[in-house]
């Protein structure tokens, strides 16, 4: 079905879901799996590898084909066409989003104005594994001739966020003989930490800045390189000691590194969707280039996924559905992503740029101010340490909050009844926020009146399952895609441009122009708020002592 032009709450199926919601919305879980004791087959996928169990959503057989409907009626099928053939879809920008060029298998084809991006991927693919076999063997070496045993990535936002989730995801199949940091934060807390028990002349720089000004990153790379000079003392240390991943090659050589040894990506590459492009050298570097190219292949076996299945049975499609669903439908302003894996520490603040990033907007594609709820806040903490945490607001708070459990039968490090433990704790806590314990069940079980209001969980509350065998480079490559195409639905039901990020530029440019007034030796005439100017002048006299 061809989208058409109406605004998003005037559209046929809009009405017809909203129609449905006011029929369902006072249903509770309980009843819902009492009516229909095989709910929970019914309302699950699996596929290739991953479990998802969405029955304990607030959903009847009729919501879905109703969602589908809308997705259909807003156009999801050819925009996602337009993605995957390369258009120019990123409009504020005039430019492709082509991240799922970057897992292609080295014989597909993917012309775009008469060049296949295809052999360009692999080249640099090519070139980052022999430069990380280079490392991992011993074979580079640093200006005094030891070789590399410490490798530091230097970048912020996607060019952090996906490096670092990816290396914690994948410790289990790291060269452990390497150490690796991250350093993103212009707080010089974060560089000094990193780097206070290195050795320099052990140590390698991946600075990571597409135009190579990035401030944050280039003051933290400027301090790498002061730092490093300072223990080698030559300046022909720097190209043994840094690498670049950027397309500024006149930027990159005047900072000292070798073009040679510059990783190149392209404008189609958004920063929180580069994780697989040459950002991911010290991941691939960690791992090595054969577990790099099997979390490509899990991407890749993802794409292929969304592309081809049925809306209602397609896993990213669901859970960007059941998010517009409860966004905008049941009013939730927020998510929480809970994997029960501590290799996946990091996946939710990798969540947290990848959605709000991309869907914090609030215009339409065309310009127009949008009248419903977008991107809800996605937040979370590896399992079991929320349960301690929030999760007291998960079961009995005043807000509805969706919760994605992510959570695998085989641990990577097995250890006696641990990985029972944890994932009972999944099951459980799912089955809590569905059915609750109510008042009556309370006083049957002889719970004192008083009690009772404080011990009742009214439950109602929804959640994902997502089960797969064990944490592998696939698997976290498929996970991460999902997410990826999962908001990419979302958008495009809300009209929006997930691919831009104008929203992160003015406070940048404020602080350009408000660095020089914290610096100056004279007091500075300032034209800031009143509130602004106070903060300014407080800062100066305490900053000098």
């Amino acid at each position: 079905m061809m989208a058409t032009h109406l605004p998003l709450p005037l559209r046929p199926a809009w009405q017809a879901a909203l129609k449905h919601f006011e029929e369902v919305e006072n249903h509770t879980l309980g009843e819902l799996f009492a009516a229909d004791p095989q709910r929970g087959e019914r309302f699950s996928l699996e596929w290739d590898g991953l479990y998802l169990d969405y029955s304990k959503n607030r959903i009847t057989a009729e919501t879905l084909p109703l969602l589908a409907r809308l997705a259909e009626e807003c156009g999801l099928g050819e925009r996602i066409e337009a993605m995957f053939s390369g258009q120019a879809i990123n409009l504020t920008e005039k430019r492709a989003a082509l991240h799922t060029a970057l897992r292609l298998p080295p014989q597909a084809r993917l012309v775009v104005d008469g060049v296949d991006m295809v052999p360009q991927v692999q080249a640099v693919l090519e070139r980052m594994a022999a430069f990380a076999g280079r490392i991992r063997s011993g074979e580079w070496l640093g200006f005094t001739g030891r070789p590399v045993r410490s490798i530091v990535n230097i970048g912020i936002g996607g060019s952090d966020l996906g490096p670092v989730m990816a290396y914690e995801a994948l410790k289990a199949y790291s060269e452990r003989t390497l150490a690796l940091r991250f350093v993103s934060n212009v707080d010089g807390t974060d560089f000094a930490e990193a780097v206070r028990d290195l050795d320099p002349a052990e140590t390698l720089f991946i600075v990571s800045s597409k135009t190579f000004t990035t401030q944050e990153t280039m003051t933290n790379a400027h301090t790498a390189r002061a730092w490093c000079l300072e223990a080698l003392g030559d300046e022909r240390a720097v190209s043994r000691h840094f690498v670049a991943v950027s397309t500024n090659a006149q930027r990159v050589a005047q900072f000292g590194i070798d073009p040679d040894n510059m990783f190149g990506f392209w404008d189609w590459v958004g920063g929180r969707y580069s994780l697989d492009s040459a950002i991911g050298l010290s991941t691939m570097i960690a791992i090595g280039g054969e577990n790099f190219r099997r979390m490509l292949a899990g991407f890749y076996a993802m794409d292929q996924h969304f592309l081809s299945a049925p809306f209602t049975e397609n896993l990213p499609v669901i859970l960007g559905l059941l998010t517009v669903w409860y966004t905008d439908f049941f009013g939730a302003r927020s998510q929480a992503v809970l994997p029960y894996d501590q290799y996946l520490k990091r996946f939710p603040a990798y969540l947290q740029q990848l959605t709000m990033e991309s869907n914090g907007k609030s215009v339409t594609r065309a310009g127009d101010l949008v009248t419903y709820h977008t991107c809800p806040v996605f937040w979370g903490e590896p399992g079991t340490n929320g349960q301690h945490s929030f999760y007291q607001l998960l079961h009995q708070g005043t807000q509805l909050i969706p919760c994605d459990f992510i959570c695998f039968a085989q641990s990577l490090n097995p250890l006696g009844e641990h990985q029972d433990l944890l994932v009972s704790n999944v099951f459980a806590q799912a089955e809590a926020l569905a059915f609750g314990k109510s008042a009556d069940t309370l006083r049957s079980e002889g719970m004192a009146e008083w009690l009772v209001p404080h011990r009742t969980f009214h439950g109602n509350r929804p959640s994902n399952v997502l089960l797969a065998e064990r944490l592998t480079p696939e698997v976290l490559g498929k996970l991460v895609a999902l997410y990826e195409h999962s908001v990419f639905t979302q958008s495009v039901i809300w009209d929006i441009n997930p691919f831009d990020q104008w929203g992160v530029e003015l406070g940048k440019a404020l602080a350009q122009r408000i660095v020089p007034e914290l610096q100056s030796p004279e007091a500075p005439s300032l034209a800031h708020d009143s509130s602004t100017n106070a903060l300014i002048h407080r800062y100066r006299r305490l900053h000098r002592g």
